[in-house]
């Protein structure tokens, strides 16, 4: 839950960077791109603990097509609320597919070859002699 929460506070940050800007057309092109990297900035503070606690439980293909999956929610909310742009039919029909394709990833793999229950450890090293 913990990298869920980090990755869709992560894609907040940065969906406002890229797309915040689009309300305001009459800013400088610079200006934007300067508080865009700011504001990304904290998207990379969020993004990279995610990834790495979040490896501990799930594979980088995981993480990153859950993070694909974040993404198209949080800017499908910002589209509607900030932007007032219309989500339309299509759009939501090409995010079930995505989700579909989400489900895939996450399947178990049988194929994979199991670990012994419990390992035998081999970093032990003799003692020294006297």
């Amino acid at each position: 839950m913990q990298t869920v929460l980090l990755l869709t506070a992560s894609n907040l940050f940065m969906t406002i960077a890229w797309y915040g800007h689009l309300r305001h057309k009459d800013a400088a092109l610079w200006k934007v791109i300067l508080v865009s990297w700011l504001i990304a900035f904290f998207e990379y503070c969020l993004q990279v603990p995610a990834n790495r606690w979040g490896s501990a439980r799930f594979s980088t293909a995981q993480l990153k097509i859950m993070q694909e999956v974040i993404t198209l929610l949080v800017f499908s909310g910002f589209l509607v609320t900030y932007l007032k742009e219309p989500l339309r039919w299509n759009h939501g029909v090409a995010f079930f597919f995505i989700v579909v394709a989400v489900a895939f990833a996450f399947l178990p793999d049988k194929s994979a070859p199991t670990a012994p229950a419990n390992p035998v450890s081999v970093t032990s090293t003799p003692p020294l002699a006297s």
